[in-house]
C-alpha cells in the first residue's frame, strides 16, 4: 500500500514538474502559505499601530507598501490580511468539499426519490447567482469574518454535490460497484469504499480551483462590509477603504488588490495544471 502510494505521489510529481505553468501555481501557493506562517516575523511594524503623523505617507524605504489613512504601515497589514484572506478558502473549501461531495455521491448511488430531491433542491440554490446569495446570507447573519465564511460554504455545497453526484452516477454501473452491491453491500459502504474514492481526483481539482474563487468571494464580501471588520487587516476590506483615496494615494487599493490577484492566478494555475495531470485521457501524451 505503502509503495504504491509512494509511486502515484512520484508519477503526480513527474507530470507536476513538466509544467511550467503549474509549477509557477504551486510556487505562488507554497509562497502565500509561508508568509501567512511567517507574517509576525516578516512584518516590520505592528499592522494595527496608529501614528496619524504618518498617515496616508506614499511607499518608500520606511514603509514598503506606504501607509493608510491612520497611518498604519500598509506592507505589515498585507502580510497579517493574508492570515485572514486564504483562511476563509482554507476553511471553506475542505467544509463545502466533504460535505457536499458525500452527499452527491450517496444521492448519485442511491438514485431514485432521494436523488430528485436532493438534486431539485440543489438546482434551487444553483439558480441563484452565488454572489447575491452569498451578499444575502452573510447580510442575514451581520456582517464578521467567520460569518462570511459560513455564508460562502453554504453556497459552494451544491456546486460539489453535482459534480459528485455526475461521478457516482457513472461509478455506480461499473462492475466492481455493482458486484459490492451483489455481495449485500450497503448504500453507505459502497458510497464509501467505491464511489467517493474513485471520483476523489475531479473533487480535488475542483477544490484548488475553487480556493481561488473563494479568496476573490471573500474579498468582494470585505469590500462592502460584510466581511472583516476594523481593525481586522483583511486584504478586501483594505481596497474598499482605499478607494475613497484612489485618486491621490493609489497604493492604498493597488498593493491589496494586487495580493488578491497573485493569490488567486497561483491557485488558478495550479488547479489547471492538476486537472491536465489527473486527466487520464492526458497521461499518454
Amino acid at each position: 500500500m505503502a509503495s504504491a502510494l509512494a509511486h502515484s505521489l512520484g508519477f503526480l510529481w513527474y507530470r507536476i514538474r513538466n509544467s511550467p505553468l503549474t509549477l509557477i501555481g504551486l510556487a505562488i501557493m507554497v509562497a502565500v502559505l509561508l508568509v501567512m506562517a511567517l507574517a509576525p516575523e516578516l512584518a516590520p511594524r505592528d499592522p494595527n499601530l496608529v501614528d496619524l503623523g504618518e498617515r496616508l505617507l506614499p511607499p518608500s524605504h520606511a514603509h514598503w507598501f506606504g501607509t493608510d489613512e491612520v497611518g498604519r504601515d500598509l506592507f505589515s497589514r498585507i502580510l497579517f490580511g493574508s492570515r485572514q484572506s486564504v483562511a476563509v478558502a482554507l476553511f471553506v473549501v475542505p467544509v463545502s468539499g466533504t460535505l457536499g461531495s458525500f452527499t452527491g455521491c450517496l444521492s448519485g448511488a442511491v438514485g431514485g426519490r432521494t436523488d430528485a430531491l436532493i438534486m431539485r433542491c440543489t438546482d434551487i440554490v444553483l439558480s441563484v447567482p452565488s454572489l447575491v446569495l452569498t451578499m444575502a446570507l452573510a447580510a442575514a447573519l451581520g456582517p464578521s469574518l467567520f460569518n462570511a465564511m459560513l455564508a460562502i460554504t453554504v453556497v459552494r455545497i451544491p456546486c460539489y454535490m453535482r459534480l459528485a453526484r455526475g461521478q457516482a452516477l457513472v461509478i455506480r454501473e461499473m462492475n466492481y460497484t455493482k458486484a459490492a452491491r451483489t455481495f449485500g453491500g450497503s448504500h453507505w459502504h459502497i458510497v464509501r469504499w467505491h464511489v467517493f474514492r474513485n471520483a476523489l481526483a475531479p473533487i480535488i481539482v475542483q477544490g484548488t480551483l475553487d480556493v481561488g474563487g473563494t479568496i476573490l468571494m471573500a474579498a468582494a464580501l470585505g469590500f462592502i462590509g460584510l466581511g472583516a471588520q476594523q481593525p481586522t487587516a483583511e486584504w478586501g476590506a483594505m481596497v474598499a477603504t482605499g478607494r475613497n483615496f484612489i485618486l491621490d494615494q493609489w497604493w492604498y487599493s493597488a498593493f491589496p488588490g494586487f495580493a488578491i490577484l497573485v493569490t488567486a492566478t497561483g491557485c488558478n494555475l495550479f488547479g489547471d495544471g492538476l486537472r491536465d495531470v489527473l486527466d487520464p485521457r492526458q497521461k499518454g501524451r
